[in-house]
């Protein structure tokens, strides 16, 4: 049941009435139960994976949470009676209980995961180096159905036992209010990826209907569909067909490629992330946003910190910290500045980290060496830009072109042309045809198509081109318009005539020049793959 199918939208409208007529107390009772019914048509067999996740990470963040309040207890008890080494000792032993709990559940969801999502990827690589030695014994892969939302729910989940762990929230002690945390179903699709400290609060709470919240809910999917719908989906179709036909579509329709692939994914998904809060708060609910208009950013190190804000701050805190204090990484870092010198020991621990966070990052998207490549490409570059950060200082110094309008511009244009360039790893299926796919961009002067109408050939018709064009300028304005505050108080703020005349508008749009697919249900959300 996809955000764009009839069904969904059937369910959505059914679940808005039942909320506001029930006593505001089993409102969020009712959620639950709405989250379990999507999940369940999604795919009954996958309910067993959300509910051992849900199961194990409550009853291992109780253990915890319990553990920690007997610690506090006992040496509030004792604090006259106990020695500093007693109470160290007390407090290490502790430690290791909370320890044995929080590692034990991490093993086994992140296991699952691995299993479900790497297992087939793993047996590939296995066949292949049996292959390369000459052997022909060769596994068999195994048929495992990926769970919707596996990777996100999962993350989700950890980070709140790791949260608990660290005393950042306390624990959820009723397994009911815990479930719709993990299983919320808005988010279940593509995230993004909420901190229990973040979302609890207005996801239990009593809401009442308020029609401006509603109608700005509302309006936030609205604008989510446009994108979806009348961008994304439509400019799919000249995608798949450069993508889908490698060795005819190449040079200059590769790079037309890397052009549109980054125009679909960042409509879709935004598009998903902009229904998923909208449907959050025509109930009241608050999610974190994850995006701030990347594709302004002037570096790729700030365009990380504006696009998938919540897997960026997820991999942050929860991998590159922790494993940038770990002691082995001391230990590392010790013997770095003995044997290198201060200036490389002090940076070889951080890049370490960095490389670890960065290959998680590209395994975490999908179970390809693409996406392994992906995540290390950005890492190379995001290192060599730190390396490069003094030069870059003298540079702007000496030509004073800090702040200059038209430098900024050639930033973002750099920046933007470097992430289409790094997001081609996603679109084809192996690293030899992305290879030669983006050579042929310097070996095949074909770039007459760009003006000879053979673009016309792929799918797209001149009014399908036209649309695109105006959308994604429509997509710059309110993107440059967000920067002086919310759009949708800036159309509240103007006569009823305006205000019917944008929204019925933007209705309209999607509804007669929406990308429709089979059955009339458009593409599913890319991200939902991840």
């Amino acid at each position: 049941m996809f955000f764009t199918s009839y069904e969904f939208l059937g369910f959505i409208a059914l679940l808005f009435l039942v909320y506001y007529l029930i006593p505001k107390k089993y409102q969020w009772q009712l959620l639950l139960v709405a989250s379990y019914i999507f999940y369940f048509i999604a795919g009954a067999e996958y309910l067993i994976y959300i509910l051992t996740t849900t199961l194990t990470t409550y009853f291992a963040a109780l253990k915890i949470g319990q553990n920690a309040d007997k610690q506090s207890a006992y040496l509030r008890e004792h604090k006259e009676e106990i020695s500093k080494e007693e109470k160290r000792a007390y407090k290490d032993g502790c430690k290791r209980i909370r320890l044995r709990w929080i590692v034990a559940c991490i093993l086994l969801n992140i296991g699952i995961l691995a299993v479900v999502k790497y297992t087939n990827f793993f047996i590939s690589n296995v066949n292949g180096v049996l292959g390369a030695f000459g052997s022909t014994k060769q596994f068999s892969f195994m048929t495992l159905a990926l769970p919707m939302g596996i990777s996100f729910y999962t993350f989700q989940a950890m980070g709140y036992l790791i949260d608990v762990y660290r005393g950042t929230v306390p624990a959820q002690t009723n397994p009911f209010r815990f479930a719709l945390f993990v299983s919320f179903f808005p988010q279940l699709i593509q995230g993004p990826i909420s901190r229990y400290g973040d979302l609890a609060k207005s996801l239990y709470e009593e809401h009442e209907f308020d029609s401006k919240t509603v109608c700005y809910g509302l309006q936030r999917m609205l604008w989510g569909y446009f994108k979806k719908m009348v961008i994304a989906d439509r400019v799919l179709i000249g995608l798949n067909t450069i993508i889908g036909d490698a060795g005819t579509y190449r040079g200059a329709y590769v790079f037309v490629a890397m052009l549109f692939y980054t125009l679909e994914l960042y409509a879709d998904f935004t598009g998903g992330i902009d229904i998923t809060i909208g449907i959050a708060q025509t109930m009241g609910i608050t999610v974190c946003e994850n995006f701030i208009r990347p594709h302004f950013s002037k570096s790729l190190k700030e365009y990380w910190r504006r696009w998938h804000i919540s897997m960026g701050d997820w991999f942050r805190d929860y991998i590159f910290y922790p494993v940038t204090s770990s002691k082995p990484m001391q230990k590392f870092s010790k013997f770095s500045r003995n044997h290198f010198g201060k200036v490389i020991g002090r940076r070889l621990p951080v890049y370490a980290s960095s490389f670890i966070v960065w290959f998680a990052t590209g395994i975490w998207h999908g179970a390809s060496w693409n996406f392994i490549v992906w995540g290390l490409a950005n890492f190379v570059v995001l290192m060599i830009s730190e390396e490069l950060e003094p030069l870059y200082a003298r540079f702007h110094a000496r030509f004073s072109v800090d702040g200059k309008f038209m430098y900024k511009v050639f930033q973002v244009a750099r920046t933007l042309l470097l992430v289409c360039f790094l997001k081609i790893f996603d679109c084809y299926p192996t690293l030899g045809v992305t290879f030669k796919s983006v050579a042929s961009i310097l070996t095949e002067m074909n770039w007459n198509i760009l003006w000879d109408g053979s673009l016309m050939a792929i799918g797209l018709t001149m009014i399908d081109y036209a649309i695109l064009v105006i959308g994604t300028l429509l997509l710059i304005i309110v993107s440059l318009s967000q920067r002086s505050g919310s759009v949708r108080d800036k159309i509240a703020a103007k006569p009823y005539p305006v205000r019917f005349v944008i929204w019925y508008g933007l209705f309209l749009i999607i509804l007669l020049m929406g990308a429709y697919g089979m059955g009339y249900d458009a593409s599913q959300f890319i991200y939902n793959r991840f």
